[in-house]
């Protein structure tokens, strides 16, 4: 008989065009933040026949469904995100999206659909699990935030906090069927700052019986690069980036007021307070220094995302099992993205690992990133995902078993 890894790889075959159709279903039909119907109902549709215990979040469109095992045992959570982003699509694909301004742009399409077929794959093996699969269809991961209120409900803790939890994201950047990831911290935690410039609006002709806020708000961009060139510790990053100017209606108009928004992205909570008491200080001491007043407001996002070095150990002799020597890829350092799977990971160790997906004859170093209007994926590279979340899931309860035997 056939080892474990290669059952699970010739099974992940199998199930891909089932994951690829599913896909490409909910890629058609992309949905927003918490509330998505229909993307819930696709999801629900592929995994109704397994025998799951399934439960529904109250406050969003999120599911969660335990796959238990002939034992019992530990429970690990696998996840995926269900949301798509406020964007265009660019792509010509004959199953771009339906719906104008919307777009699954970041492959929470394929994540969706590698995990259900991941549950089936895994339901054909119930008879060898020992302990629970949780599966965490989350949405709103772009924004407003999933999981937190997955979390407030107590979804995922009906045995008390998982064991351990796993999430793939896909990677387009990355060789396709490639895996990368790190222990210790993957992704920053993130802020968003509103600074708003009081001035006095008058006539464009007539500036000095004005006072014109848009200059005020251009220093203040560039004070603020500056700032964290010069007071940020350079192994503790920030990275402040203004993704929004607002204001003025008019070219021979001073607005009476404008604003900026901007995001702070660092790992520990000592670099986020002096990037936002920066902000502030600058801000506040600009807008003074030409007779005008600041409104600052932060608005607390993601934590950062750690992995666990053990659980991360796992992954990689997962991986060496599953694919051979060379397709594990050891990240060199943390990415400045963030992700509420962040939230999870503070309750139970584990890891969030990169899928690559980069599309056939295309280098990945040119590939379309995700966020892009132009994102396209290797859909056969999701096979290596449906049987990786099988296969970790797999190793982790066996192993938790094994342990629990021999303590005995």
């Amino acid at each position: 008989m056939p080892d474990i890894h290669t059952r699970f790889i010739d099974e992940a075959h199998g199930l891909l065009p089932m994951a690829v159709a599913l896909r490409r279903r909910i890629h058609a039909h992309p949905e927003l933040g918490n509330d998505l119907p229909v993307t819930r109902a696709a999801a629900l549709e592929a995994i109704a026949d397994l025998d799951l215990e399934v439960r529904l979040s109250n406050r969003t469109s999120g599911i969660v469904a335990d796959l238990r095992g002939a034992q019992p045992g530990p429970t690990i959570l696998l996840r995926a995100d269900m949301d798509a982003l406020p964007m265009p699509e660019h792509t010509g694909l004959e199953f771009a999206s339906t719906v104008d301004g919307r777009m699954h742009a970041c492959g929470h399409d394929a994540h969706t659909a590698m995990l259900t077929a991941a549950a089936r794959l895994l339901a054909c093996h119930r008879n060898e699990l020992a302990g629970t699969v949780r599966f965490m269809f989350q949405p709103g991961e772009e924004s407003p935030g999933g999981a937190g209120p997955m979390i407030e409900e107590g979804l995922l803790d009906r045995d008390g906090a998982p064991d351990a939890a796993f999430a793939i994201h896909i990677e387009p950047n990355l060789k396709s069927g490639d895996i990368a990831c790190r222990s210790g911290a993957l992704l920053a935690g993130v802020e968003e700052a509103t600074v708003k410039i009081i001035g006095r609006g008058g006539h464009g002709a007539i500036p000095y019986v004005a006072n014109d806020p848009i200059p005020v708000l251009c220093e203040l961009v560039q004070a603020i690069q500056t700032f964290v060139t010069r007071r940020a510790r350079t192994f503790d990053p920030v990275v402040i980036t203004v993704g929004r100017i607002a204001a003025g209606t008019a070219s021979n108009v001073i607005p009476n007021d404008g604003e900026l928004l901007a995001t702070v992205r660092s790992f520990s909570s000592e670099a986020a307070e002096l990037a936002c008491s920066g902000i502030r200080r600058l801000a506040e001491g600009i807008a003074a220094a030409h007779e005008m007043r600041a409104e600052i407001d932060f608005r607390t996002g993601y934590p950062a995302t750690y992995n666990e070095a053990g659980f991360v150990d796992l992954l990689r002799a997962v991986c060496g099992g599953l694919f051979g020597d060379g397709a594990y890829h050891e990240m060199p350092e943390p990415s400045m993205g963030s992700e509420d799977f962040s939230l999870v990971l503070q309750r139970s160790p584990g890891a969030m690992a990169f899928l690559g997906v980069a599309p056939p004859g295309v280098d990945p170093a040119e590939a379309a990133p995700y966020h892009s209007s132009r994102l396209a994926l290797d859909e056969d590279a999701m096979a290596r995902g449906i049987a990786l979340h099988a296969a970790v899931a797999y190793a982790f309860l066996g192993r938790q078993a094994g342990a629990t035997t021999r303590r005995r």
